[in-house]
This record gives structure tokens, sequence and C-alpha cells, in this order.
């Protein structure tokens, strides 16, 4: 019970969080909204700003994860306001910056996602991950995206059982030579182990699957 009255205050302290910083962007007051997520990071974290920010995903992970238990809660509160400060800076026109707080945001979502911190039904949660996901993916189609961000986002497919966009990420990986064909091998091969029922509705058959890993052996 007291862990889901703590997850209850969170939700709410994070959707009003986002309310306010929704306003001042309705407001044009884009810098107010910039340096009230800063307080927020500051205040609501045992971490500053600067060091949140300065942290890559995974340090950032293990500086939430406290006798092996990752604060998935926390961790999400930081994906949401990373997304909503790469939002103000793409309305400011600062893309570098908003593409770089996009990919944080995202990196944070697939992570938690694939640590297994998607909610339960009837579990609270403050944002349902798998939409935020599929938004920032969505958002960042027109950049070409770094070789972790795709190994990522090719782990999260297989994963979730989309199989044809774990393939196609696969593909762009070894075509950026970022993939050794012997990982390649290996996803295909885990692939083989999925009923094919599960392989149909993730868009990729065992008849294609097999067909890709004779032509992987073969190069």
């Amino acid at each position: 019970m007291f862990q889901r009255d703590y997850f209850m205050r969170m939700i709410e302290q994070m959707t009003e969080a986002v309310g306010q910083i929704m306003n001042l962007r309705r407001e044009r007051k884009h810098e107010e909204a910039l340096l009230f997520i800063d307080e927020l990071l500051d205040k609501r974290f045992r971490m500053s700003s600067k060091l949140i920010r300065s942290l890559s995903d995974e340090d950032l992970m293990k500086m939430m994860t406290t006798n092996g238990i990752l604060e998935a809660d926390q961790m999400q509160a930081i994906a949401i306001l990373m997304k909503q400060e790469a939002e103000l800076y793409s309305e400011l026109g600062r893309e570098d910056e908003s593409f770089f707080a996009h990919v944080k945001s995202l990196h944070l979502f697939l992570r938690l996602s694939l640590a297994g911190a998607e909610p339960m039904i009837d579990e609270p949660v403050i944002f349902e991950p798998r939409a935020q996901i599929k938004a920032l993916i969505e958002r960042l189609l027109p950049y070409e995206l770094s070789a972790p961000t795709k190994r990522l986002l090719m782990e999260w497919h297989e994963a979730e059982g989309q199989y044809d966009l774990a393939e196609n990420v696969m593909y762009e990986l070894m075509g950026d030579d970022a993939l050794k064909p012997s990982e390649a091998e290996d996803i295909y091969r885990r692939m083989l182990l999925q009923p094919n029922e599960r392989l149909e509705a993730g868009g990729l058959p065992r008849e294609e699957i097999e067909q890709g890993l004779e032509a992987l052996l073969k190069q």
C-alpha cells in the first residue's frame, strides 16, 4: 500500500510538472520552462541537473540502482523531463540540443523497457513507456542515429517481437560496419527459437529468417 501511494504521489507530481511546462510553452516562456526543468532536476533527484545531463544513460542507470534494484520511477521521470526539454529546444530553434535531449530520453526509455521496467496491468505509471518510445522514434526519423542508439533500438525491437524492424536495424548496423556477422547470426538463431506464430506476428516468418541466415553464412 505504501509503495502504491508513493507511486501515485509521484505520478501526480510529474503530471503537474509536465502541465506547468506545457503552460509555459503555450505562453512562449521557453527559457522559464527550461529553468523550471533545471530546478526540478536539482530538487527531485539526488544528483544535480548538470551531472544528470553529463552522465551517459548507462552510467545514469547505475547511479539509479541501489542494492541491485533500479529506481525505475525516478529514471522514467528523468526521461520525461529530457523529452520536454528536447521539445523546448526544438521550439527555440536549438536543434543540436534538441536532438541530443531527444536521444537521451529515448535511450533511457529503451533501457527501462529492456530492464523489465514496464508496468503491469492496473499498475500506476507516470507515462506509458512504449508510447513514449514510439513517439521518440518518430521524432528522430529525419536524423542519422549513432551505432549505440541503433543497437538499443535493435535490442528493443527484438524484445518486443518486432522482428522485421529488428532485422532492418541489424542490416543498417552491418552496413555501418558496427555489427559483426557473428552477432547477426546470433540474432537470427535467437529468432528461430521463437514459435512460428510469434515470428509471423513480428513480420518475419521462419522461412525469411532461414533465408537471411543462409545468405549471411555465405558471405
